[in-house]
């Protein structure tokens, strides 16, 4: 009896495996040969016409590495996820989605404006990223610019924002990480009173031996800046480690706060380090430990992704296999 049912179960599933075999063959169909080159081509031509930003965003990564070194680390980050959801692409039916022309039209027109009428790198970066939306739409459809969608909005990060925004977004966490970086100077130095700290805005000054050392957080610890590495990095975990969305939100939320806490550790290993020497707070220095910072920043995005796998466990989905389905050889014959 058990083998009668289970040629019955066979039987009514063999149309589903065949139509869903011909939906894969269709998808695979829809995008022809020539549909291949001139895609192909298509990218090309739009490598070509953005080369200009592309070599800008190195200069300006190089020039300010401190700050937006990350930016080539983003493409790489962006390209693997595009391989990772590599089976999905290739099974998706690719067809030309004609609307796909109005994006990709206004992010070139776009681009023209911000080079050749009011320059803005930053909205340069924006139009770039609008028009290689439209152009994924158009040449592969609006099934693979679905999977492709978080991986282009993750290449925002690599783009150097304006100078203006930044002032005005990490002044306010400058003088937060200077007051947190005051309370912990006087935590370190209660045994024994070796030194003395004060804070006025943005400066610190620290008294030890009878020299007198400001260390002005706007400049020589600029590490809020680097809001947007965390930010980026934050981004990255959420998407290569979660998969519900509310978990990616929360990740993300926890950017600011850890990039906050994790420059006032900087500022004080700086201030303690231009105790000794005050050259060790500015420099090739100061860059390697807001560097070495992105670890257990890391690690502590990590920590957000463990606790919320502890409160809330993944639904496990067992491949194969439709939903609500029973378990095989849970039945009797």
């Amino acid at each position: 009896m058990s083998s009668t049912a289970g040629q019955v179960s066979q039987v009514a599933t063999a149309p589903q495996a065949g139509a869903l075999g011909a939906a894969h063959a269709t998808g695979a169909r829809s995008w022809t040969a020539q549909g291949k080159l001139l895609t192909g081509v298509a990218v090309v031509a739009f490598l070509a016409f953005y080369f200009r930003f592309f070599i800008r965003q190195s200069q300006f990564s190089i020039e300010f590495i401190d700050d937006w070194g990350h930016a080539f680390v983003i493409p790489v980050l962006s390209g693997f996820l595009v391989f990772r959801d590599r089976a999905k692409l290739l099974a998706a039916p690719k067809a030309a989605f004609w609307p796909g022309l109005l994006p990709l039209a206004l992010g070139v027109i776009t681009y023209f404006f911000f080079v050749l009428g009011v320059s803005n790198h930053m909205l340069q970066g924006a139009a770039m990223l609008l028009a290689l939306s439209g152009l994924v739409m158009l040449t592969c459809g609006l099934a693979v610019f679905r999977l492709t969608f978080l991986p282009i909005a993750f290449l925002a990060f690599g783009i150097t924002i304006s100078e203006q925004l930044m002032i005005k977004a990490t002044f306010p966490l400058q003088l937060l990480a200077t007051q947190g970086a005051w309370l912990l100077l006087k935590i370190i130095s209660l045994p024994g009173n070796w030194y003395f700290v004060e804070a006025d805005g943005n400066t610190l000054t620290m008294f030890y031996k009878g020299r007198q050392i400001p260390l002005n957080v706007a400049e020589a610890c600029s590490g809020m800046r680097m809001v947007i590495a965390f930010v980026a990095l934050a981004g990255a975990v959420a998407l290569l480690s979660v998969q519900e969305w509310w978990k990616r939100a929360a990740v993300l939320m926890l950017a600011v706060p850890v990039a906050l806490f994790m420059n006032i550790i900087r500022v004080g290993v700086l201030a303690l380090a231009s105790l000794y020497d005050n050259n060790l707070a500015s420099g090739n220095v100061h860059m390697l430990i807001g560097t070495l910072l992105l670890i257990p920043g890391l690690g502590l995005f990590l920590g957000a992704v463990w606790a919320l796998d502890r409160v809330v466990k993944p639904e496990a989905k067992a491949v194969g296999q439709p939903v609500g389905a029973p378990a095989q050889g849970g039945g009797k014959a």
